[in-house]
Formats: C-alpha cells, structure tokens, sequence
C-alpha cells in the first residue's frame, strides 16, 4: 500500500530543510501520514542508543558510497564549501556522526517535530489526504 518513504535533509551556513517524501496509493494517504508523524514524533520519546547507533553507521555508509564519482565529490565539495567554507576530512565527518547519542536526537526531535508547524506537498489524488488541521495535532503525544 505504501510505495515507498525516504528522507531528506538539505544543510545551509545559516539554516536547512528537512522532511519526509512518501508516495502512497490514493487509498492509503491516511496510513502514510499517521505513520509517519507517529515515527517522527517518536524520535522526541523513544530513540535508543541502539538505533542511533545503527543510524550512525548507516549515514557513514551512505555517505561513503554517494562518493562514487569525480561529480559527486565535486558536488560534495561544494556543499560543504557553502555550508562551513572548507572542505572537511572523511575523519572530521565521521566524528561528528560519531559524538550524535540518543538524547542529542530526542533535543533535536523536541526542538524542530514536537508540537512544531508542518508543511505539505501533494500531487495526484490526494482526496483522502488529511487536511493541516489533523496532520498538525499529531505533531506531538500527550502524556499523563
């Protein structure tokens, strides 16, 4: 029912973009969107040591293989030009990744999903698409 959801994140020296994109049958937008926020709200409460770690080593193998041609590490270049002014090491990337621990990604979650606006893009049939109303009461869980 669900074809397939990915994440993005787009850094800038002094801002960026980060989001989720899903393509769904029309039949399913409802499911998508709830398990989505549920997932994203869920990194404010319940990210473990385990899937951060696990997270980590996924990103460092992505991150690696994206390297796999002279445009891509022109690309990269370029990137990193534009958000620090320099190029850095492979080693200084790593380390970075590395020092992120589970309460580093529930602080983040909590500053920028938890009870925080959203916005929405949708194209084809999206009638069973929830509207902003419903999508932004499940930014965030109540607890007693």
């Amino acid at each position: 029912r669900h074809r397939g959801v990915m994440s993005f994140n787009s850094c800038y020296k002094d801002t960026g973009l980060f989001g989720v994109y899903g393509v769904a049958e029309p039949t399913s937008l409802n499911d998508l969107a709830f398990y989505t926020l549920e997932s994203m709200v869920g990194l404010c409460h319940n990210a473990t040591e385990e899937e951060v770690a696990r997270a980590r080593t996924q990103l460092k193998a992505t991150m690696l293989a994206h390297l796999d041609s002279s445009s891509a590490i022109c690309e990269d270049i370029g990137r990193q030009m534009l958000t620090y002014n320099r190029r850095l090491s492979p080693a200084e990337i790593f380390a970075r990744i590395d020092a992120v621990d589970a309460s580093a990604v529930k602080a983040a979650a909590n500053k920028f999903i938890n009870d925080q606006d959203v916005a929405v893009a949708a194209l084809g049939p999206i009638h069973e698409l929830p509207d902003y109303n419903w999508l932004r009461r499940r930014t965030y869980w109540l607890s007693m």
